[in-house]
C-alpha cells in the first residue's frame, strides 16, 4: 500500500503533491478515518508551508475553500467517488475539463479517492491504534511530505 500511496501522492503529476494530499485528506475525512485524514492533512499542510487552515477549509466545505476552481471540480468528483463511483456524471467530468483539468488529472483524482476509500477501510478494519496527539501527526505529515511513504534501505 505504501508503494501505491507513493506513486499516487508523490509521483510525477501535473497536480501538485499538496493538491493530491488534500484529495486524500478530504476523502479520508468524509470516511471518518481519523488516522488517514490527520496524517494526510498534515502532509498537505507541509506541502503548503504549514497552511493547515487551507486544508481544514477544504475538508469543511471545499466549495467555499480558497482553492482553484479546477481543484473544486476535482474534489466534487472525489466526493461522489467516495459515495459510489456510479454517482460521477459526464457533467461532473465536463465541469472539471472546463475548469482546466486534463483527463489524466480527472483519472488521478478518481483513483486517489477510490484508493483512499480502500485505505481508510483497511486502517479502520485493523482497529489501528492511532495517535491522539496532533504533534505526532504533524511530524508524520512532515516526514511524508519531505521523505515520502516508502522507506528503503
Amino acid at each position: 500500500m505504501r508503494d501505491l500511496a507513493e506513486v499516487l501522492l508523490r509521483g510525477p503529476n501535473s497536480l501538485t503533491s499538496a493538491e493530491r494530499e488534500m484529495i486524500a485528506a478530504f476523502v479520508s475525512s468524509r470516511n471518518d478515518c481519523h488516522f488517514c485524514q490527520a496524517s494526510h492533512s498534515a502532509a498537505a499542510a507541509h506541502h503548503l508551508d504549514g497552511d493547515y487552515a487551507l486544508v481544514e477549509a477544504v475538508k469543511r466545505d471545499y466549495q467555499l475553500a480558497p482553492v482553484s476552481e479546477k481543484l473544486k471540480a476535482l474534489l466534487a468528483i472525489a466526493a461522489k467517488v467516495q459515495q459510489s463511483g456510479r454517482q460521477v456524471t459526464s457533467a461532473d467530468v465536463e465541469r472539471a475539463r472546463q475548469e482546466g483539468a486534463t483527463d489524466l488529472e480527472i483519472h488521478d483524482a478518481v483513483l486517489i479517492a477510490a484508493a483512499f476509500c480502500m485505505f481508510n477501510r483497511y486502517v479502520d478494519g485493523l482497529a489501528t491504534l492511532t495517535p491522539t496527539d496532533s504533534q505526532a501527526y504533524d511530524a508524520m505529515g512532515k516526514r511524508m511530505a519531505t521523505q515520502g511513504y516508502v522507506q528503503r534501505p
